[in-house]
């Protein structure tokens, strides 16, 4: 009886010391993964740690707190249109309902004679005084200028680049805006510093420049004189249409030349033209035409800058004749070519 008590108590000691081993294994297991796992979580944080200091915040401003204001923009183009809500006189002009008559057909085998001009009209001539009219209508501003801008923003008609007049690149809507500002698209920071304390600065206003519809005073056409001999007839017909923006010299005021800021396909905008009355300053209860009908007659004043009559070296007037008064005699020249050449056809 006694030995086998004994080898019971030797099998309860043998079996808690197994015990204990265990338990102590487990433990040591359990304290190597928590510290392997917690050098890898501080070797991923430490990179994280390092990057946020290099990093700046979301809303960083290199102007801290101070508040940053747009400029109002002063003398650009304004699209606000203000309708009158009653009847603007005696009778209805209707003038949404006009449409510009179409072309004749003109066949490449009729045309006898054909040259390109280009010419520019400044409006600060006293014939051209209507494209200067400055008022509100209930179909917006009345400046040639202003309906020019209108119909591209609206997207009736696509401006093109003014690199070349052939009509090859179109502007998207930044880089008619940048156009607009002529070419240049940079906006100024200027600080406003409080009253009080020169010292403190209160607030920046970023100003960007615009340009006034007022400055531009010059147009250029590029139009086609075609002699047709099926209707024996002189034909002209305007291609396109740009509005220069003048270039002054270092003492601001001395004029040394234009430059266009974009060019508007002329039969694409023929149908918004026909929409706008021009100016009469004579009778204003006359039926007053319209911008297309004033193009398509000639009521205008202008000068002859360029064309294809002995111009084997495509270039202006003014880059072979310097001096502006035997310029427009050259230009004048040009016209008579092509006024006696279709003269000279009729015998009497």
């Amino acid at each position: 009886m006694k030995v086998q008590f004994a080898k019971l108590l030797v099998l309860l000691v043998v079996c808690a010391g197994i015990s204990v081993h265990t338990e102590a294994q487990r433990r040591g297991r359990t304290t190597r993964n928590q510290t392997s796992n917690q050098s890898a979580i501080d070797t991923t944080k430490q990179p994280t740690q390092v990057n946020n200091n290099n990093q700046q915040p979301t809303n960083y401003s290199p102007y801290g707190n101070i508040p940053i204001k747009m400029a109002p923009q002063t003398g650009g183009f304004n699209d606000t249109v203000k309708k009158s809500l009653r009847t603007d006189g005696v009778f209805e002009k209707g003038l949404n309902e006009r449409t510009p008559l179409d072309y004749e057909n003109l066949r490449k085998d009729d045309a006898l004679f054909s040259e390109r001009v280009w010419r520019e009209i400044d409006i600060r001539e006293k014939m051209n005084q209507p494209f200067r009219y400055n008022a509100q209508d209930d179909n917006g501003d009345q400046r040639f200028i202003s309906i020019l801008v209108k119909a591209v923003r609206s997207g009736k008609v696509t401006a093109f680049n003014a690199d070349d007049d052939r009509f090859t690149t179109p502007l998207d809507s930044a880089d008619f805006v940048k156009a607009l500002n002529g070419g240049d698209n940079r906006c100024d920071t200027n600080a406003v510093y409080n009253l009080l304390d020169p010292t403190k600065i209160d607030s920046f206003v970023v100003v960007c420049p615009t340009i006034n519809p007022d400055e531009i005073v010059k147009f250029r056409i590029k139009e086609d004189w075609v002699f047709d001999r099926e209707a024996s007839r002189l034909f002209c017909r305007i291609i396109g249409i740009a509005p220069l923006k003048t270039v002054l010299g270092a003492d601001k005021k001395t004029e040394i030349g234009s430059r266009p800021l974009f060019w508007v396909y002329y039969p694409d905008i023929r149908p918004t033209l026909a929409k706008y009355e021009v100016y009469n300053p004579k009778n204003m209860g006359q039926s007053r035409m319209t911008w297309e009908e004033l193009f398509e007659s000639r009521m205008f004043s202008s000068y002859v800058v360029k064309s294809t009559i002995d111009n084997p070296l495509n270039k202006n007037i003014r880059n072979v004749i310097k001096d502006p008064i035997l310029a427009l005699l050259e230009g004048d020249n040009i016209k008579n070519k092509i006024f006696d050449y279709e003269q000279n056809l009729w015998s009497y």
